[in-house]
């Protein structure tokens, strides 16, 4: 089973990202997965007769539910190669139109009095330059993470100034840290490829911000609440423990 279905309550970690997306009027949603991994789209996908059964059993809560994700347009699309997070998401380079887009991982759920990562991220839009999602970490973590460095203000929106690809402790620029969500440009599409494969031989969307410094707005929000990494046994564990 892919990690994206495992259930936190009663729903997989997808739907929720779904519902995130869904929380702020976000109906045009394009997975971007890899082979043996077709079920997370199809888990979504209108069924007639499971709907029925919903309705003849008085179960309208749930058949609700689920009718909600009939209206939204559901697309797929192949990273046939794990060469970073930029070269997932230029797969989907065809199938975007907008000039904003969302960009969430699968890792990430953010839970707060204040609403979901995208809610707190949007009633601050920036709708001419990137935004990311940041949280503020341990020290000894800083070498996991891409951090930046900002514009001190009393505001969670913070201009960012520098950012640094899992830096040593010591070279840290801050404790400020880039998490799994995202709001770019349709413009960043051709950053991507310019940039190339970078460590690793793989194409960061990280790389594309640096290369962007000066030449596009590049902020983040500090968001509020508590952020849950479900991408590993331990992180599901607690996750499940809070949510679940």
């Amino acid at each position: 089973m892919p990690k994206e279905l495992l259930p936190i309550g009663n729903k997989p970690v997808i739907a929720l990202l779904v519902d995130e997306c869904l929380s702020v009027g976000i109906k045009d949603i394009c997975f971007v997965i890899s082979k043996g991994k077709e079920s997370i789209p199809q888990f979504f996908y209108e069924d007639n007769e499971f709907e029925a059964e919903l309705e003849r059993r008085g179960k309208t809560d749930l058949l609700a539910e689920l009718k909600r994700y009939n209206e939204v347009n559901f697309h797929v699309v192949y990273q046939d190669e794990q060469l970073g997070d930029g070269h997932a998401i230029l797969q989907a380079s065809e199938w975007v139109s907008s000039e904003n887009i969302a960009v969430l991982f699968g890792d990430d759920l953010i839970v707060g009095d204040k609403g979901n990562g995208l809610e707190q991220m949007t009633k601050e839009m920036i709708t001419d330059g990137v935004c990311v999602s940041l949280q503020d970490v341990p020290k000894e973590d800083v070498s996991r993470y891409g951090i930046v460095e900002v514009k001190e203000t009393e505001d969670r929106l913070k201009e960012i100034t520098s950012l640094v690809e899992k830096p040593k402790v010591e070279e840290a620029p801050s404790t400020l840290a880039i998490v799994g969500k995202f709001i770019v440009p349709k413009s960043l599409f051709d950053v991507l490829p310019e940039i190339g494969a970078g460590h690793g031989g793989e194409i960061r969307l990280v790389d594309a911000f640096i290369s962007e410094l000066g030449k596009t707005p590049i902020y983040g929000y500090v968001f509020e609440g508590e952020r849950f990494d479900v991408g590993t046994p331990e992180g599901y564990k607690e996750t499940v423990k809070i949510l679940g």
